[in-house]
């Protein structure tokens, strides 16, 4: 019986893309071949790689002086990439500070370039996303970075800066795909796939074509969008069998109808759970309500010494990977996607049950 999975990543997966998977493993469309065998360079898996940025183009509405780059390394080695491939005839890089993830980015840009905090939520336990009427940003940034998802913290831009000339650059890691985005509004947008797109293993990537050029000369060809770019992300050897997991996955996503629908459904799973928090002390949400994750629920139990029992309990009932980040403790609750409704609905019943058992 599977269970459900509220994992921060990697994540659940929709069903129907695993059974797909499960059928073509030893052999894709009558090649005789799995997938993991092809030859990137293959016909085989060129028509699978073809179809995946066309499908995530049509679901991202991308506009066409936009790359689509489906690379390895994660956010984490994006966090070094993204300077290294926008800095050149610059040395000064502006980020917003809303988190861990945010941290991150900061801690490995400042190996490239001088940062600037344009912003920052550190004063309030990074339990809300700043108003951009307070950020300041610096005189002539190469970019503005952002991360409109925090995943430890629970909390998500739930609307898009203006960043004028500047390039805005966003790791949506943990909410791409969950809601439309207007790409135009950014200069480069990135994330790893194991959240809402597939496996992890894969890092996606699109890029204006006019920031393409901006690469400092030390950047190795493997992290050059450039050379990427015009390599069809095949430089070298791409994540092939997590971009075919990644192909089912935008498949099944524009037969539910889109990201509008998708939307609506994340909309109506998160309420669900942040109604049940707004009405009891039992349990606390301390991340400012319109700044609230639809993607990554965390709470806290009013004694957090019955953490450890509502787990288990949890457990027992089918329901893992409850357990907050390390860096935070307390309770996460991940419902990407592929989380189907009857699992938020599960665990809001246990909640409820475990709070007229223990309040």
């Amino acid at each position: 019986m599977r269970v459900f999975n509220f994992s921060a990543g990697p994540a659940v997966l929709p069903e129907p893309v695993l059974s797909q998977a499960a059928a073509e493993m030893l052999d894709w469309h009558g090649s005789g071949m799995s997938v993991m065998e092809m030859s990137h360079r293959g016909k085989e898996f060129i028509s699978i790689a073809d179809k995946a940025e066309a499908d995530l183009r049509t679901l991202l509405a991308v506009p066409s002086n936009y790359k689509v780059l489906f690379l390895q390394g994660g956010a984490i080695a994006e966090n070094a990439i993204v300077p290294m491939n926008l800095l050149r005839g610059r040395t000064t890089a502006d980020y917003v500070n809303t988190g861990e993830w945010s941290k991150k980015s900061i801690k490995e840009a400042k190996k490239y370039c001088t940062v600037h905090i344009a912003a920052s939520a550190e004063d309030k336990d990074f339990t809300y996303v700043p108003a951009q009427s307070a950020w300041k940003p610096s005189q002539d940034p190469a970019y503005l970075h952002v991360c409109t998802n925090e995943t430890i913290a629970g909390v998500e831009y739930q609307w898009t800066p203006d960043t004028g000339d500047i390039p805005l650059v966003a790791d949506m890691s943990s909410h791409i795909l969950s809601r439309p985005v207007d790409v135009a509004r950014f200069g480069v947008i990135y994330g790893g796939a194991q959240k809402n797109m597939g496996p992890a293993g894969l890092t996606l990537v699109i890029v204006r074509d006019d920031l393409l050029d901006r690469a400092l000369p030390i950047t190795p060809s493997a992290f050059h969008w450039s050379e990427q770019a015009a390599a069809d992300s095949m430089l070298n050897t791409p994540p092939t069998y997590a971009i075919y997991i990644a192909g089912l996955v935008f498949e099944w996503l524009l037969a539910q109808g889109g990201l509008a629908v998708i939307e609506q459904r994340n909309i109506a799973k998160s309420a669900l759970l942040y109604d049940y928090l707004d009405r009891t002390s039992f349990y606390r949400s301390a991340v400012r309500c319109e700044d609230r994750s639809r993607m990554n629920v965390t709470f806290r139990l009013a004694d957090e010494a019955q953490d450890d029992a509502f787990l288990k309990g949890a457990g027992q009932r089918g329901m893992v990977q409850l357990k907050g980040h390390r860096a935070v403790g307390g309770i996460r609750a991940s419902i990407y996607n592929a989380m189907p409704m009857a699992g938020v609905e599960a665990l809001v019943a246990y909640m409820r049950e475990f709070e007229q058992r223990h309040g």
